[in-house]
C-alpha cells in the first residue's frame, strides 16, 4: 500500500461524528485503506462533541479511523481539518490556520482544481442560523435525529427477518417533512450565494447529511454527506472530475453523481 500511487487528487468526507454510536467506523476504514490520494479534506463534525459530553462512548472501531488517517499524513497525504459544530472545541483551543503534526486545522480553506476554479471548503454551520444563534434547539434537534438513527437498526432488524434491505427513517423524515426539506434548501442557498459574493467557482460542505453535486446559479454546490447513515465521499481525479461516491448495499463505493 506505501508504493501505491494515489487514487484521487482530492478526496472530501464529513460528518464522520467518531463518538457516536451511530458512526459507521468500519466502513470508513475500509473506504480509507482502499483509495489513496494527494490530499485529504476532513469537512467537520470528525469528533462528536457533542455526544461525548453527554456521555461517553470510544470503542477500538473509532481509534482505528483516527489511525487510519494519521497513517495517510505520515505518508505524504495532505490533511486539512476543516472544524464543525460538533467539534468546535477546537475553535477554542486552537487559532485558526494551525497544525497539529501533519494535520492542518481551519475553519475554513480554499481549493484551487485541477482547472485552476477556485473552491470555498467549509463544514457549513455558520450558514445554519439555528446553530448560530438558538444552539440549544440543534443540541434538542441532535438528541431527536440520534433516536431516529437508534430505530433504524431496530427497523433494519425487523426488516431483515423478512428478507427485505435496509430503509432509513430518518432519511425517510428527512426527504418528506416539509421544515426539513425547507431548511435544507435554504442552507444550499445561503452557502452558494455567498460564495458567489466571494467569487468562488464553487463551494464543498458537510453538515447536513445530505449529500450532492448541483449547480445552484452560478455556483456548483457540492456536499460529501455523511458516516452516520449514507455513507458517502467526494473526490476529484486527476483529470479533474468531480465524482460523488456512495456506499451501496454490497458494500462498494458506486459513483451516483459526476461533475467537469
Amino acid at each position: 500500500e506505501e508504493n501505491k500511487m494515489p487514487d484521487y487528487k482530492t478526496i472530501w468526507i464529513s460528518d464522520i461524528h467518531l463518538g457516536s454510536t451511530a458512526c459507521k467506523a468500519d466502513e470508513l476504514c475500509n473506504f480509507l485503506k482502499q483509495n489513496n490520494c494527494d490530499t485529504l479534506y476532513l469537512v467537520g463534525d470528525i469528533i462528536d462533541g457533542w455526544k461525548l459530553e453527554r456521555k461517553w462512548n470510544w470503542p477500538q472501531e473509532h481509534s482505528n479511523v483516527i489511525r487510519r488517517i494519521l497513517t495517510k499524513a505520515k505518508r505524504g497525504t495532505k490533511i486539512y481539518y476543516v472544524i464543525g459544530n460538533h467539534d468546535e472545541f477546537f475553535r477554542s483551543w486552537l487559532s485558526d490556520n494551525i497544525f497539529l503534526g501533519e494535520i492542518h486545522f481551519t475553519n475554513s480553506h480554499t481549493y484551487i482544481d485541477t482547472h485552476n476554479r477556485k473552491w470555498l471548503i467549509i463544514h457549513g454551520d455558520q450558514f445554519d442560523q439555528i446553530v448560530k444563534h438558538w444552539k440549544w434547539i440543534s443540541i434538542l434537534g441532535d438528541m431527536g435525529y440520534s433516536f431516529l438513527l437508534s430505530c433504524n437498526g431496530i427497523i433494519h432488524k425487523l426488516r431483515s427477518l423478512f428478507g427485505f434491505g435496509y430503509w432509513s427513517l430518518s432519511k425517510y423524515i428527512k426527504s418528506k417533512t416539509k421544515q426539513a426539506v425547507n431548511f435544507i434548501y435554504k442552507f444550499e442557498e445561503n452557502l452558494s450565494t455567498y460564495a458567489e459574493k466571494k467569487n468562488y467557482y464553487g463551494i464543498i460542505c458537510g453538515h447536513i447529511h445530505t449529500p450532492a453535486i448541483k449547480k445552484i446559479g452560478n455556483i456548483v454546490y457540492i456536499n460529501d454527506g455523511d458516516w452516520v447513515e449514507t455513507c458517502s465521499a467526494v473526490v476529484e481525479t486527476f483529470d479533474g472530475k468531480f465524482q460523488l461516491l456512495i456506499l451501496d448495499e454490497n458494500g462498494e463505493m458506486k459513483i451516483v453523481e459526476t461533475f467537469e
